[in-house]
């Protein structure tokens, strides 16, 4: 039979190897008992601790908020309830204690708890309040921003363009869910908001999430609310599937959804209703799906970007809308578009395009597509005062010198030849420094690829197919921060 010392030695040891803090104190609230991780947790010394006074050791509880002091008054137990408090430093700290009497001999000694650090919960669970306060504003404001959108802004004539639009009026007709495949600027929400407003939900809400701006667990709650308890100062709030019940929710980046959140949207929507996180009913929805992606989606299914099952089951309908610089004459058409929407907007009368701008424009990748167009039409328009024309001096650097540059390469390889006896002009010398060609043009590129998307950098190295720590180097490289 074991020994009473013995059995103390082994009682010590899962004391002092557990994960949960352990604090014990007696009858006049000195602490008798004090763990290492309960040290850890609340960052103080244990020899400090010994011996003293709870609320001399924690300033800011009292004899009601101190859950210790509080069972050592009523004897009566206190299961799994949260405390937010602050150590000897001013930190704040957050724990879901479970505190009992402790008695001997039907004699009460003194009070035990049993703490679990959620600090990190708690601030996590605070971000997603935030968030979702935003989300909640009332659904008509957010349909008169967002929902501006229909087919008559879908411009252009291009066979491939044209296609990618008649499908997507086709699917306006029906409830299906559809994914949208375009580069970064082809207007995928624009094509996403169409469907909608000339579909039978036009009535109802549609809500835009982009799927990359926030981790998974953010994401989760935004998506499929929370539930009042679930942690600790979570509150009843409802997920975007239950504010556009009956509507459209347009998943933006879906292939930048965590492999785990895809299986619950998965599972959402093949059975059709919600659960909010940590709550036990479930929730009846009926929401459309629309997702984005600007990544060819064999690649995604090649590379386990998304899942499979959810693939086939977002694909009921594809979309694929063709980039700008295979659309070539849609460039004037579109061009037109925007010097009238920047004329009205700056109450100017620019007419059209010089026949120099119109080769450049020709000439051009477009990498940013239709929203790059976009900003080097407004960017032009700002620079003209009484003029009618736009020419090559109103459009911005990295445009006129690729157009230079490519004509450069082109001239030299129809038939320039160059003996080791030729003299070259310093200024040629730098055009035929391949180096630097690349280095200039490579600056163009992430500096357009910036602009286009806010400076936001994992957006920028998407558009630019590279990995957004190469993308950061080379932005220091080539000091680039703004």
């Amino acid at each position: 039979m074991i020994s009473k010392s013995e059995l103390n030695v082994i009682l010590e040891k899962i004391l002092y190897s557990i994960e949960e803090g352990v604090h014990v104190i007696d009858n006049q609230g000195k602490t008798l008992l004090y763990n290492d991780e309960m040290a850890t947790l609340e960052e103080m010394n244990t020899k400090d601790v010994i011996g003293t006074s709870l609320l001399k050791l924690f300033p800011s509880l009292t004899e009601e908020s101190s859950t210790l002091l509080r069972v050592l008054k009523t004897e009566k137990p206190i299961i799994n309830k949260s405390q937010t408090y602050l150590n000897h430093e001013g930190k704040e700290i957050t724990t879901i204690n479970s505190t009992f009497p402790l008695y001997y001999k039907n004699e009460k000694i003194g009070a035990l708890e049993i703490a679990k650090n959620i600090t990190k919960i708690k601030k996590l669970s605070d971000q997603i309040q935030q968030l979702q306060d935003q989300l909640i504003e009332p659904i008509e404001n957010t349909q008169k921003r967002r929902n501006q959108y229909n087919f008559d802004y879908l411009i252009g004539k291009s066979s491939e363009f044209f296609k990618a639009i008649n499908v997507a009026r086709k699917a306006s007709k029906t409830s299906s869910s559809v994914l949208i495949y375009g580069e970064t600027g082809t207007g995928k929400e624009i094509f996403a908001q169409s469907i909608h407003n000339e579909s039978i939900r036009k009535n109802k809400p549609f809500i835009g999430q982009n799927c990359a701006a926030f981790p998974e667990n953010l994401l989760e709650g935004i998506l499929f609310g929370t539930k009042k308890g679930s942690f600790t100062g979570a509150v009843d709030r409802p997920g975007i599937f239950e504010q556009a019940n009956g509507g459209t929710i347009l998943l933006d980046e879906i292939d930048s959804m965590d492999q785990n959140l895809q299986a619950k949207l998965l599972r959402v929507l093949q059975e059709n209703y919600i659960r909010r996180i940590g709550g036990t009913k479930d929730i009846s929805i009926d929401v459309r799906i629309l997702a984005t992606t600007n990544q060819d989606p064999k690649v995604l299914l090649e590379k386990n970007l998304i899942r499979k099952d959810l693939y086939y089951r977002l694909s009921v309908l594809n979309i694929i809308i063709p980039p700008l610089r295979e659309r070539e004459q849609d460039l004037e058409l579109l061009s037109d578009y925007f010097i009238d929407k920047y004329n009205r907007k700056f109450s100017k009368e620019v007419w059209m395009l010089s026949d120099g701008v119109k080769d450049i424009f020709q000439s051009y990748h477009w990498p940013g597509n239709v929203r790059e167009l976009e900003n080097v039409i407004e960017g032009a328009m700002n620079l003209i005062n009484q003029e009618h024309v736009i020419k090559e001096e109103h459009l911005s650097n990295y445009i006129v010198d690729y157009y230079h540059n490519m004509h450069s390469q082109t001239n030299e390889g129809n038939g320039r030849e160059f003996t080791e006896k030729s003299e070259v002009s310093d200024s040629m010398r730098k055009q035929l420094d391949l180096n630097k060609s690349l280095e200039d043009y490579e600056k163009h590129l992430i500096t357009n690829a910036l602009g286009v998307n806010q400076q936001n950098i994992s957006q920028a190295a998407r558009m630019l197919s590279i990995k957004r720590q190469t993308l950061q180097y080379k932005v220091k490289k080539y000091k680039l921060e703004k």
